[in-house]
C-alpha cells in the first residue's frame, strides 16, 4: 500500500482486477509537464509561506526538472498500481529526495491539482488552435487572391440562385473560422482560472497563498469558491463545444468540395497529394481526405455529448467519474489537430477549373435578382417585380433560352416601361457589377475584404 498516495487507512492490497479498471495513467500521462510546471509554482509558494525551507523547494523544483527530462527521453516506467500522472510524478520525487518529496502535496489535493493540470493543458491548446486555424485562413485568403476575378454560382438549396466573386465565396470560410478563434479566445478566459489551493473541496487551514500562484502559472484569475473547484468541468465542455463547431465549419467544407469535384460539378481540381485511388477502378480520383474530415466531424460532436452526459445529475464536489473527461477532451482536440494539419495545405493547392465554370455561368437565371432590383430601381413595386421577373423566367424556360435572349417586346408586355437600362443588368458579369451594399460580393467591396484579410492573417 507503500505505493499508493492514500492506503493509511487501508489494511490490504487493491484488487489487481481494480487497479485495471481504474487507472488513468494509459490517458493522462500527456499532462506530465504542465503537472510539473503546477507542481514547481506550488513549491516555490510553500517556501514563501515557510511550509518549506528554500533549498527544500529549490531541490523538489531541480528534482521535477529531472523527472521531466526522464520522460521525455523515454524512461520513465509507467505502473497501473500507480493509477496516474500524477502519482508517478510524486512517487519519482520521493524516491530522489525522501522525506522532502513527500512535502510537495502539503495544501493541495489531487482534485484540485488534476484540474489546474488541466486547465494549463487547454490553455496551451487553444492557444495552438488559434495558430493553425490562422494558418487555414491564410490559405483561404491565399486562394481568394490568386482566383480574383473568377465568378461563380452562388447556392441556396443547393439550386443556382446568384452569382458571387471566387473571392467572397472563399472569404465566407475565414469568417467563419475567424468566429472560432474568437470563441476559442473568449473561452480561453474561463479556462485561464487558478484552481490549486482549493484542495479536496474545502480549501486548506495551511497559510497557503493563492495569489503566488496564480501569479507564477500565469493565470488572470482565482476560483473563488473552493466546493466549486474540484467538481467544475465548465470550462472544458465550453472548449470542447468550441471544438465542435470548428469541426462543423470544417465538415460543411468538406462537403462542398467533395460535391464540387464530382463531373456533375467539376468546379475544383483538387490535388493528386490529397486524394486516393481505387483499389479495382483504374480511372478514380476520389477526395477522400475531404470524406474523412467530413466524418471525424460526427467523432468530435460525439465528444461533446458524452462529456455533458458524464457531468449531468454529478452531486458537488470531487466524484471519480470525472476521471473520464480527458479521454474525451484529448481525442476531441487530436482530432480537430488532424483535420487542420490537412486543411491548409490542401485549400492553398486546389485549382478552380475557369473554363468549366464559366461554359456554364450564364446557366440557372443567376441575374435574375439583380433584373428584379432594377425594376425596383425604376419604380417597379417590389412584389410587382418579383412577379414581373417569374413570369420572364418562366417564358425564358419554355423558349429554353436565357434572360437575355429575350426579345424586347417580351420585356415590355411583363414590365411595361422598363427599358434599356434594365436590361444592361443582364447577363452574370453586369449582375455582379451592379451590387453595392456593405458586405456583398460587389468587385470593389470583395477587393476590400481581401486587402483587409490579408494584413490580418
Amino acid at each position: 500500500m507503500s505505493q499508493k498516495t492514500w492506503g493509511g487507512r487501508f489494511s490490504g492490497a487493491t484488487d489487481q482486477r481494480v487497479e485495471q479498471f481504474t487507472e488513468s495513467i494509459s490517458v493522462d500521462r500527456r499532462l506530465y509537464r504542465q503537472d510539473i510546471v503546477a507542481s514547481q509554482a506550488h513549491a516555490r509558494m510553500l517556501a514563501e509561506v515557510g511550509l518549506v525551507t528554500p533549498a527544500e523547494a529549490d531541490a523538489i523544483c531541480t528534482t521535477l526538472d529531472a523527472i521531466a527530462a526522464d520522460i521525455d527521453a523515454g524512461r520513465m516506467e509507467y505502473s497501473v498500481s500507480l493509477e496516474d500522472i500524477h502519482t508517478h510524478i510524486e512517487r519519482a520525487l520521493i524516491a530522489k529526495l525522501g522525506d522532502v518529496g513527500r512535502k510537495l502535496h502539503t495544501g493541495r489535493s489531487r482534485n484540485d491539482q488534476v484540474v489546474t493540470d488541466v486547465r494549463l493543458w487547454v490553455r496551451d491548446a487553444i492557444d495552438e488552435l488559434d495558430d493553425r486555424l490562422k494558418e487555414l485562413q491564410r490559405a483561404f485568403v491565399s486562394f481568394a487572391g490568386r482566383e480574383d476575378g473568377i465568378i461563380l454560382p452562388g447556392y441556396t438549396h443547393l439550386q443556382r440562385a446568384q452569382p458571387v466573386l471566387a473571392a467572397h465565396y472563399l472569404l465566407a470560410y475565414v469568417e467563419k473560422f475567424q468566429r472560432d478563434r474568437e470563441r476559442l479566445a473568449d473561452c480561453r478566459k474561463r479556462v485561464n482560472v487558478l484552481s490549486l489551493g482549493a484542495a479536496a473541496l474545502a480549501g486548506s487551514s495551511l497559510p497557503i497563498d493563492r495569489e503566488s500562484v496564480r501569479r507564477k502559472l500565469g493565470f488572470d484569475d482565482i476560483a473563488r469558491n473552493s466546493l466549486d473547484v474540484s467538481s467544475d468541468r465548465d470550462f472544458l465542455l465550453e472548449f470542447v463545444f468550441c471544438l465542435s463547431l470548428v469541426a462543423v465549419h470544417l465538415s460543411g467544407w468538406a462537403e462542398e468540395w467533395v460535391i464540387w469535384s464530382t463531373t456533375e460539378f467539376n468546379f475544383l481540381e483538387l490535388p493528386d497529394a490529397f486524394c486516393t485511388g481505387s483499389s479495382i477502378m483504374p480511372h478514380k480520383k476520389n477526395p477522400d481526405v475531404l470524406e474523412l474530415v467530413r466524418g471525424k466531424s460526427g467523432r468530435v460532436i460525439g465528444t461533446l455529448n458524452q462529456l455533458l452526459i458524464l457531468v449531468k445529475a454529478l452531486p458537488l464536489a470531487y466524484n471519480r467519474d470525472l476521471q473520464e473527461d480527458k479521454a474525451a477532451l484529448f481525442d476531441a482536440f487530436d482530432t480537430v489537430v488532424g483535420c487542420l494539419a490537412v486543411a491548409a495545405p490542401m485549400v492553398e493547392q486546389t485549382k478552380f477549373r475557369r473554363e468549366v465554370i464559366a461554359a456554364r455561368l450564364e446557366d440557372g437565371f443567376l441575374d435574375a435578382t439583380t433584373l428584379m432590383e432594377s425594376l425596383i430601381e425604376s419604380g417597379v413595386p417590389m412584389r410587382s417585380a418579383h412577379e414581373a421577373v417569374g413570369s420572364l423566367v418562366k417564358e425564358c424556360e419554355s423558349r429554353r433560352c436565357r434572360l437575355a435572349d429575350l426579345p424586347a417586346e417580351v420585356f415590355e408586355k411583363a414590365a411595361p416601361g422598363a427599358g434599356a437600362k434594365v436590361r444592361e443588368r443582364l447577363g452574370v458579369a453586369n449582375a455582379v457589377a451592379a451590387f453595392q451594399s456593405y458586405g456583398s460580393t460587389a468587385p470593389a467591396e470583395v477587393e476590400r475584404q481581401l486587402s483587409e484579410w490579408k494584413k490580418r492573417v
